[in-house]
């Protein structure tokens, strides 16, 4: 049953488009002068130029993957591999131009910035157009801006450490990743220093028949403190659009790194991103990870255990709804002892919507004194909806302490009768049951991104069940 209040609200909220004049738009297809092109419009060192040509000739060799949700729809030669709305990159909000800035105000990016984070980063399009962070911040030696800014001012950070947590040749995604990434986040965190408001970045896709491609990059130092969060949408097109982000995260001693993603992409978007961490020693690193939006989404954020006793965290949501796929879940590799590990997905099925999790845990022979648990739970709302579970566990180690629980269900039709006999209509009812089945992640959200969630999830419901 498709639900039009959904779409309706959706499109009110986060699917307009805008009537932008672009100021900069390279043809539609992929090619090396494509991607020449790209790096000519940035003024690249010759070295990035290689490295993406070098890309390029990977992604051309790797077939498209064949295990999960179908992807053979997707025309590489039907997308604009690079489209700017502002030929100039500002601090100042004011500089922002006005239609670009009205769209960021009606997503309430701006207001968030005010109450609730030490600096922001919007994205629009292929490019970053406004970064900004408190001052004090940037006096303790915090940097916080795109990614193409940082090649610029930082071009030894981003030589040393590009490529190296997710390697060229790592997927066939990621390739084309490299070949023609375009703004994104780099975030460096001094030695010692604890942030305690969070970062966002805002990505926006608003071009019909665009591939955005952001590059982000956090490097935390020995007993740093970080948290990131990104959120993103885009307008609802009839035609597809290509979402394809890389996320790399170096996590050193005693560090502490927190990302937070709340994805809610239009139903025309595919997602494809890989993003992965290097935790060090005794750093321990967070990924909480909630999908709502999107045609399909394929997302496993992935961490490596690499030194003893680190600590890895995975908390993974998915909603899918009517003619939605969400294949989700987390990775986690155990390469050194004493290191901890959990994997916690939450997926709810609405209409005919189909939530997969995946996950893998491994743990090497010299990982001794490892504990590491995962645990599954997915409701369905309806007899049309579907969910599976591919768990992939394999141990080398003989001490290791690994626990896997798996659970799948429908809505107690007990809880849901006592909540409607005390007033509540039945969609009501079903979303307070979505929440307390949600609990363990919106507790770890900030105060405004938990109410946004709870608003997504009861618009989600609306009309779930006749």
């Amino acid at each position: 049953m498709k639900n039009i209040s959904d779409e309706k609200e959706y499109k009110k909220n986060y699917g307009f488009n805008d009537k932008i004049k672009y100021k900069l738009k390279v043809e539609k297809g992929l090619s090396e002068e494509v991607i020449k092109k790209i790096s000519l419009i940035k003024k690249e060192p010759e070295w990035m130029l290689k490295k993406r040509l070098d890309a390029y000739r990977i992604f051309k060799s790797k077939p498209i993957p064949d295990w999960g949700p179908d992807l053979k729809e997707i025309n590489f030669n039907d997308i604009y591999y690079y489209i700017s709305a502002s030929d100039f990159k500002t601090n100042k909000w004011e500089e922002v131009p006005d239609e670009i800035k009205k769209t960021f105000e009606k997503l309430g990016v701006p207001e968030f910035e005010r109450k609730f984070f030490a600096g922001v980063e919007n994205q629009y399009d292929s490019e970053a157009i406004y970064s900004s962070i408190r001052e004090d911040l940037k006096k303790q030696g915090i940097i916080f801006t795109d990614t193409d800014t940082a090649l610029k001012k930082y071009p030894e950070i981003i030589k040393k450490y590009f490529g190296t947590v997710i390697p060229v040749n790592d997927n066939k995604f990621s390739s084309l990743n490299t070949a023609v990434w375009s703004g994104g986040s780099f975030l460096y965190v001094p030695k010692n220093v604890k942030l305690k408001m969070p970062l966002q970045a805002y990505f926006r896709i608003n071009a019909k028949n665009l591939g955005q491609f952001e590059r982000t990059l956090i490097i935390a130092e020995e007993n740093s403190e970080v948290t990131y969060i990104e959120g993103c949408s885009a307008p609802i097109y009839s035609s597809f659009a290509l979402h394809n982000g890389v996320v790399e995260i170096i996590a050193n001693k005693n560090a502490h790194v927190k990302y937070i993603t709340i994805q809610n992409w239009s139903k025309n978007v595919y997602n494809l991103v890989t993003q992965r961490a290097i935790a060090k020693e005794k750093s321990h690193v967070e990924w909480i990870d909630c999908n709502v939006g999107s045609k399909i989404n394929m997302k496993y954020p992935c961490i490596y255990l690499k030194e003893k006793d680190a600590i890895g965290e995975i908390l993974s949501v998915a909603i899918a709804k009517d003619g939605q796929i969400h294949d989700n879940g987390g990775k986690i590799f155990h390469l050194a002892p004493g290191t901890k590990s959990k994997i916690i997905a939450k997926n709810i099925s609405i209409g005919n919507g189909n939530s997969t999790f995946r996950s893998t845990l491994f743990v090497s022979k010299n990982a001794k004194n490892v504990n590491a648990f995962q645990k599954c739970d997915s409701i369905l709302i309806d007899n049309e909806s579907k969910t599976n579970t591919f768990p992939y566990i394999k141990i080398n180690a003989n001490d290791a302490n690994i626990n896997h629980e798996a659970s799948t269900g429908r809505i107690n039709e007990e809880n849901l009768f006592y909540l409607m006999s005390r007033g509540l209509n039945r969609e009501d009812a079903i979303a307070i049951i979505l929440l307390g089945f949600l609990d363990p992640l919106i507790k770890e959200l900030p105060l405004e991104y938990s109410i946004e969630l709870k608003r997504l999830l009861k618009l989600d419901t609306n009309n779930a069940i006749a």
